[in-house]
């Protein structure tokens, strides 16, 4: 099964390299589950997007931008003008509100030694290998609070609020972008969901809960039913038992004792 979803990977990977239109892509539901949750997205790397413009004796690491949907579209660029990527932080930028923040920094994911499939087949290997093809944007709840805290910061996204991402390959020596992906499309968080709005009728719930239920129910039924007849024998008894000896007790008062003669 896990070698499955690692082949199926494998094929949208390869999907996104025939595209010529790049842009990030949330991650399948078979690769991440719960995906977005109330305030992290699982995207897919960019694996084998920039292949060609990589360039032997050079050194490119990835950059990830993140801004929220409702930013100004002028305030999208993540470049200056002499193409160096911007380095706008979270904070800086409204959490994404005013534009593009730098999210996470990593290596370009390598086209020529993936993962081995036989390694899937092992549980304990199995997290590792996604970890290559996935990135969870917003996993780093920390950071913002850290005093020492110097890498990029990926902290919490904001719930029930569409964001968009973009990839940009860095020439590490130069210092200046090399390529990048369109902007994803609109990816939104989930909206936190008040207490009261929780659904509890009981036709939301599976059959076998409602079967356990049930026979819960009627066993602390024939419980309490037991309990209240032992008790209601055990009084009776004592009632019965104290009208006996008041009985006996009063036959033996009313009888006549025998007189002595005298001689």
């Amino acid at each position: 099964m896990c070698s499955h979803w690692v082949v199926l990977a494998f094929c949208c990977l390869g999907q996104l390299c025939a595209d010529q239109s790049l842009k990030p892509r949330i991650a399948a539901p078979h690769l991440a589950t719960n995906n977005p949750t109330l305030t992290t997205v699982a995207l897919e790397k960019p694996f084998c997007m920039f292949d060609s413009s990589l360039y032997p004796n050079k050194s490119y690491v990835i950059y990830l931008y993140a801004m929220k949907e409702s930013a100004s579209a002028i305030s999208s660029l993540v470049t200056d003008n002499s193409s160096k990527p911007l380095d706008s932080t979270f904070q800086q930028t409204s959490g994404g509100q005013l534009g593009p923040y730098k999210a996470a920094l990593f290596k370009v994911p390598s086209c020529a030694s993936p993962p081995k499939l036989a390694d899937v087949g092992d549980i304990n290997k199995v997290s590792a290998v996604l970890k290559q093809y996935l990135f969870r944007v917003g996993d780093d709840g920390t950071c913002l609070y850290d005093p020492n805290f110097l890498a990029v910061c990926n902290p919490p996204l904001a719930p029930d609020t569409t964001y968009r991402f973009k990839y940009v390959l860095l020439d590490s020596t130069e210092g200046i972008m090399k390529d990048q992906t369109l902007w994803s499309d609109p990816i939104k968080t989930r909206r936190v969901k008040l207490p009261l709005k929780i659904d509890t009728w009981p036709g939301r719930r599976s059959g076998d809960m409602i079967v356990i239920t049930s026979i819960l129910s009627v066993l602390v039924f024939l419980l309490l039913a037991g309990f209240l007849a032992s008790v209601s024998s055990a009084v009776m008894g004592s009632d019965s038992s104290a009208e006996t000896r008041c009985m006996s007790q009063t036959i033996q008062q009313s009888e006549p004792r025998p007189q002595l003669s005298s001689e």
